[in-house]
């Protein structure tokens, strides 16, 4: 997790939702098959590899490219093939379950960037629980993971406080016209690189079917 100076716009990252070994391995599989094509291009059909690629390009864009991030005053929810700006006081409500899941301008945006397992997500965040308790935590309290901290609860508390100074610096209250208006300014962008890749393996992987 990285800021800029004090006088700039805060820019945080957070960690990935894990996932890494998952595409290294995905990985490995694919170069595998691409080999033993390779190796015996005349007994081995050229869909093989093909489609190992497009596996390969699948789990790794999936579990890689996800992320999440503060910059710029704005939530940054990095998913498989697009990129979702939300000015964070426009965000009404943040969870973070198995994905993070935020609500702006009476919509719900997710991103599988950040979240629990599946156990961990039926539990709830029992450290917000008991941050609300006792009035919750400070913005400058909130910067780094306390000790046993889960890494989710972590970035569900970090993301609200930071969206709680975004509607002091703005005078934007939760739920209000303001904020819906501010809604407004969301944008989606599309991946194209992920979006190129994908379709030139899906495209390769028809054509080798064709061929036979």
């Amino acid at each position: 997790m990285t800021r800029t100076e004090a006088s700039e716009p805060a820019v945080e990252k957070f960690a990935p939702n894990g996932g890494t070994v998952t595409a290294v391995v995905a990985g490995l599989v694919a170069l595998a098959f691409i080999l033993a094509w390779a190796i015996d291009i005349h007994r081995v059909a050229l869909w093989v590899p093909a489609l190992a690629l497009l596996g390969g390009a699948i789990v790794w864009i999936s579990t890689v490219r996800p992320r999440v991030r503060v910059q710029n005053h704005e939530l940054v929810l990095q998913n498989m093939v697009t990129t979702t700006y939300l000015p964070l006081a426009s965000i009404d409500e943040v969870a973070v379950r198995q994905v993070m899941a935020v609500r702006a301008g009476g919509q719900r945006y997710i991103c599988s960037g950040v979240g629990r397992s599946m156990r961990s997500a039926l539990k709830g965040s029992s450290v917000e629980q008991a941050r609300q308790q006792v009035g919750g935590l400070r913005g400058e309290l909130a910067k780094v993971p306390e000790p046993g901290m889960h890494y989710a609860d972590f970035v569900e508390l970090r993301v609200r406080e930071l969206i709680n100074e975004d509607r002091m610096r703005r005078g934007v209250k939760r739920y209000s016209p303001e904020a819906d208006e501010l809604a407004k300014q969301v944008r989606r962008v599309p991946s194209w690189p992920a979006i190129a890749i994908l379709a030139v393996v899906a495209v390769f992987l028809v054509v080798s079917l064709v061929v036979g």
